[in-house]
């Protein structure tokens, strides 16, 4: 296979798995409503920081270990699985502090995005970071993922981290233009009863999420 020719189908395919939802998607659509839109550039770059490390992994074969060993595999679901509920349980728990607040709820929550610290950047840059590694399944399929791609007399790594930065490009392109569009309406969002319901919404999302992957096998 020519690397050249089978780049339309490459990036085809990325945007079709980055467009399917998903916890990376969930997360940046919740942080660009509640916090704005350069609020979720951070979360967005550790996201797409952290699926590429997966797929150096693949091509370096650690991801096939994962893959191959039940005990990895489970450790990561399971750490994973916790990842999820507890961003999840944190959006829950925000919505059942704040059922008796009514409209005073919008004191706490300026309708113009702050600017973040760099804890803060940091703070969500790491959540996205650990989103993507804490999940097993992104390393079991860029294991069948990039070998298709990849010509048999090209370098396998050399080749594989080319065809990730590309794919990383393509995501966080997609992510960061779904981040401006939900953050252009955050004075919508920034509505009290509004807010509630993203919260309890995207809170419910992530323990379901959470759950599949804790109830998941490879």
């Amino acid at each position: 296979m020519d690397l050249v020719a089978s780049l339309p189908a490459f990036v085809v395919a990325v945007i079709l798995m980055s467009a399917s939802p998903g916890p990376a998607m969930a997360l940046t659509l919740r942080r660009a409503a509640l916090r704005g839109f350069r609020a979720a550039v951070p979360t967005v770059l550790g996201l797409e920081a952290g699926i590429y490390l997966w797929a150096l992994a693949a091509a370096a074969g650690f991801a096939s270990l994962v893959a191959a060993s039940e005990a990895a595999f489970t450790v990561l679901r399971v750490v994973g699985a916790a990842v999820l509920l507890l961003l999840g349980a944190r959006a829950l728990y925000a919505v059942w502090r704040r059922r008796d607040q009514g409209d005073a709820a919008a004191i706490d929550f300026p309708a113009e995005p702050q600017r973040l610290t760099r804890r803060g950047w940091w703070g969500a840059f790491a959540e996205g970071v650990g989103v993507q590694l804490s999940n097993p399944k992104a390393a079991v399929f860029l294991i069948a993922f990039y070998p298709q791609f990849v010509p048999s007399d090209r370098p396998l790594f050399a080749t594989t981290a080319l065809l990730a930065l590309l794919q990383i490009t393509l995501e966080a392109a997609l992510y960061l233009g779904l981040a401006a569009g939900v953050g252009r309406a955050r004075r919508w969002f920034a509505r009290p009863v509004i807010r509630r319901r993203l919260e309890a919404v995207s809170g419910g999302v992530m323990v379901a999420l959470g759950l599949r992957v804790a109830a998941s096998g490879r």
